[in-house]
């Protein structure tokens, strides 16, 4: 029997259950993305007027990356309603290329095994990482580049950028020659085009340096014809050029050696992206000292800096029309260097639980992390409790779904799928004699979206393959039912699900 024989008898015209993951499933980002919510969703979600942070401890498959794929749409729709008070997202769940580059920046005994290079990773370098993105995103968005996937909702708006003051557009430079990571052109093309772009005039910046040319062309024509005119030796006319081209190179030699210094200082210790010496040293010559003296930099293993890196990016974003900063943090047990394991993720989670990075103002993290590492957080100390302040923040100890909620997910993606003029349930897939109570119990001890999904398709492919199209049955008998989640919980067992 063909299952989508069966599944149009009940007036389904496709099959709610053959996906599994939030990020490629139709169902979910078609439909049940605006209509079907776990009850905490109030709770994370917030008010995106006030960035607030969440912290979310779910099982696999209990939809912690549906629930962030909502965040991230309803967020969307806000802007899409408050053009002048936007919240800007930063999607921070791909932690392969930041744990790369971190990585390749140890030295050799550190970086060849995962536990001692977590050690090594501080707050400052997830700062470091979140920045790099936001940046990133933010000055394509300023170019106009890459625009395809993005919308009125985030886009950066011309009259917007011209109300942005000489020191912001400094900063915005300063915030692009840090954390920039664009690969689709050289840094240094990109980095001018985004200071015409911001207007931000830099032709004074290198008087200095032809003050040094014409302090050699002068050195030259007086030591020559101090020489010449026999007036001082050779000797004593090479000191005079040595003693006038430093003078007029004094200034200029002094910035460049102080640019040096900054560059590799952020290229030593800016350990999460890709920035070479040279760049840097390049690009901070072209912008006068008098602006770069005192300005933070990640060019120090300290936080103090990123904090005022990060308000002066809420700053320049704030003149741009987005009042708010949300950060998404998923997939954490996905990286290959943490290869899943609670006690490498906890290395790797535990710097970003500090309160005041949690409770930075006008930012808001919403953290969608492991169970797992809801036991560790019971278990740490004092200390540690002091410096999160979790009692503070909106913390869901378990992402649970009861029975009845995943009955109405499962009713969802039926309608969902359901052909016009038809609202099909759950239990009507189901012959009489298996209950309503059986059906929430069995479905409560599947505990998650994910195995509800998967036992679902399950037990619709083990009734169609009892009947043939000839003879049809349209209900899925006791026996099946029964046999098909026994065989699935065992399964669960067997495989730490």
């Amino acid at each position: 029997m063909n299952i989508h024989t069966f599944l149009e008898h009940h007036g389904i015209s496709r099959n709610p259950f053959a996906e599994e993951d939030a990020q490629t499933d139709p169902v979910f980002k078609e439909f049940c993305i605006s209509s079907a919510y776990h009850p905490v969703w109030d709770k994370v979600y917030g008010d995106p007027s006030e960035p607030s942070t969440a912290i979310v401890f779910g099982a696999k498959g209990a939809g912690k990356t549906a629930i962030g794929l909502q965040i991230d749409r309803h967020l969307d729709r806000y802007n899409r309603q408050h053009l002048n008070n936007r919240t800007y997202v930063i999607r921070y769940d791909d932690f392969n290329p930041f744990l790369d580059h971190f990585q390749e920046r140890l030295p050799r005994r550190l970086a060849k095994k995962p536990e001692k290079t977590l050690d090594a990773w501080r707050l400052w370098d997830h700062i470091d990482a979140i920045l790099c993105l936001g940046v990133t995103r933010l000055v394509d968005r300023v170019l106009d580049q890459n625009n395809a996937n993005d919308s009125v909702a985030t886009e950066v708006r011309e009259e917007d950028l011209r109300k942005l003051e000489r020191h912001q557009a400094r900063d915005l430079l300063l915030l692009s020659l840090a954390y920039d990571q664009s690969t689709g052109e050289s840094f240094s093309d990109r980095w001018n085009g985004l200071r015409k772009k911001l207007g931000y005039r830099n032709w004074s910046v290198r008087w200095d340096f032809w003050l040094a040319i014409a302090g050699l062309v002068v050195a030259l024509v007086l030591s020559g014809w101090l020489a010449y005119s026999e007036r001082l030796s050779l000797g004593w006319s090479a000191v005079v050029f040595l003693l006038v081209s430093f003078a007029g190179s004094a200034h200029y030699k002094l910035r460049w050696l102080r640019c040096w210094w900054m560059a590799r200082g952020i290229r030593k210790h800016m350990r999460v992206g890709k920035r070479d010496i040279h760049t840097l040293h390049k690009t901070l010559l072209s912008i006068p000292y008098s602006e770069l003296a005192s300005q933070p930099l990640p060019r120090f293993d300290r936080t103090d800096d990123r904090y005022e890196m990060l308000s002066k990016f809420q700053s320049v974003l704030a003149r741009l029309g987005f009042s708010g900063v949300i950060v998404l943090i998923d997939r954490v047990d996905e990286p290959h260097l943490l290869g899943g394991k609670p006690e490498l993720m906890r290395r790797f989670v535990w710097p970003l639980l500090d309160n005041k990075l949690l409770k930075h103002s006008g930012v808001g993290l919403k953290l969608l992390l492991p169970q797992e590492l809801h036991r560790d957080v019971e278990r740490e100390t004092r200390e540690f409790h002091e410096r999160a302040r979790l009692d503070k923040q909106n913390l869901i100890p378990s992402f649970h779904w009861t029975g009845e909620a995943l009955y109405d997910l499962a009713q969802s993606r039926l309608i969902a799928c359901a052909a016009e003029g038809q609202t099909p349930e759950p239990r009507n897939l189901f012959d009489d004699n298996i209950s309503y109570e059986r059906l929430l119990a069995a479905m409560q001890s599947l505990r998650v979206p994910r195995h509800l999904f998967r036992f679902l398709y399950r037990v619709l492919v083990e009734h169609c393959n009892k009947y043939t199209d000839s003879d049809p049955h349209y209900k899925i008998d006791a026996n099946t039912f029964e046999t098909t989640l026994a065989v699935y919980m065992k399964d669960l067992e067997s495989t730490g699900g």
